[in-house]
């Protein structure tokens, strides 16, 4: 038997497996639990010409947007929730610098369950009489060859690489989340399934004996993972579960700067293009704004922390 491989890399290497042009899945919901140190990073390395497939996006989309990464896409939601709207994808899609394809916010969820389940597309009953059908090309009609009723073939989701932020991961890319299953980690469990190019931030790397002795909370296994990274905070401004908390201070930062694209323009510059890394941008933010959002000790919400790889913000960063 061959000796498994680590998977372990820096959040450039992780990034290196993004290609210009490619469609890319993010994990988490709304403004939850979102890779944010991944998104960083693809605007540091200039990815261009990205399409970004999911059910509800906010902070992710908007920042690539601004930063000109994204060529279209499909989703039923781009916004900041509490914090208003996502005004730099406001503009580029009113200047038609995205291709926008609207799916509702279930069907979005089925477009994964098709990929995880092998299949072209997932069949949906309840879309007649309405513009998504209209507007949605994609979309085919069908019939139903059990009751010749009309169905419609929603195609799947197909994202070339997909990345989600979780808790806790081995070396390997075993994953470990959350016991208390909300929509975001919901969210990422679909999307792990609709792909195996799947790259994995982690905020603690623990031994493979720390994952075996709670093999229920492993519901990612290693053989979808393609890369993993030590990335504390790599949420950041978003929360993780009984993890972070979410930072309303930056997000209200970040509305107020992208109201203006002169604006935003300096507040990236700032932040992430002359920052090299996780840890610069951090130090960037602030520890002591950064140490308030921790919500609890470690060790509870079935995260143990024991066995962590590296410093505090690992090697591989």
């Amino acid at each position: 038997m061959s000796k498994r491989k680590s998977k372990l890399c820096s959040m450039r290497q992780a990034v290196s497996l993004i290609r210009d042009g490619d469609r890319i899945a993010l994990g988490g919901f709304a403004i939850y639990q979102k890779p944010m140190a991944l998104v960083h990073e693809l605007i540091r390395s200039q990815k261009r010409d990205l399409t970004v497939v999911g059910s509800v996006n906010s902070i992710d989309v908007d920042m690539l947007a601004g930063a000109g990464c994204l060529k279209g896409v499909e989703t039923s939601y781009v916004g900041l929730e509490k914090f208003g709207l996502a005004a730099n994808y406001r503009r580029a899609v009113q200047a038609g610098e995205i291709r926008v394809v609207h799916y509702p916010e279930l069907i979005s969820w089925d477009r994964f369950r098709a990929n995880a389940e092998g299949l072209s597309f997932w069949p949906v009953s309840y879309l007649g009489g309405s513009d998504i059908v209209n507007l949605n090309q994609d979309i085919q009609t069908f019939l139903d060859p059990i009751t010749g009723k009309t169905l419609y073939a929603v195609p799947a989701a197909n994202p070339d690489v997909a990345a989600i932020h979780v808790p806790a991961a081995d070396i390997y890319g075993n994953v470990r989340i959350q016991p208390r299953h909300l929509l975001p980690q919901s969210m990422d469990v679909a999307i792990a399934r609709a792909t195996r190019n799947l790259i994995v931030t982690a905020e603690k790397i623990i031994k493979t004996e720390e994952i075996q002795k709670t093999p229920h909370l492993n519901v990612i296994p290693a053989f979808r993972v393609r890369a993993v990274v030590h990335a504390p905070n790599g949420s950041h401004p978003t929360p993780v579960l009984g993890v972070r908390k979410m930072d309303d201070a930056f997000f209200e930062k970040y509305v107020e700067a992208s109201a203006d694209p002169q604006a935003f323009h300096t507040f990236l510059q700032t932040l992430i293009l002359q920052t090299r890394d996780q840890a610069a941008y951090l130090k960037q933010i602030g520890y002591e704004q950064i140490g308030a959002l921790t919500e609890e000790k470690e060790g509870k919400d079935g995260v143990q922390h024991s066995g962590v790889v590296g410093g505090e913000f690992g090697p591989y960063n």
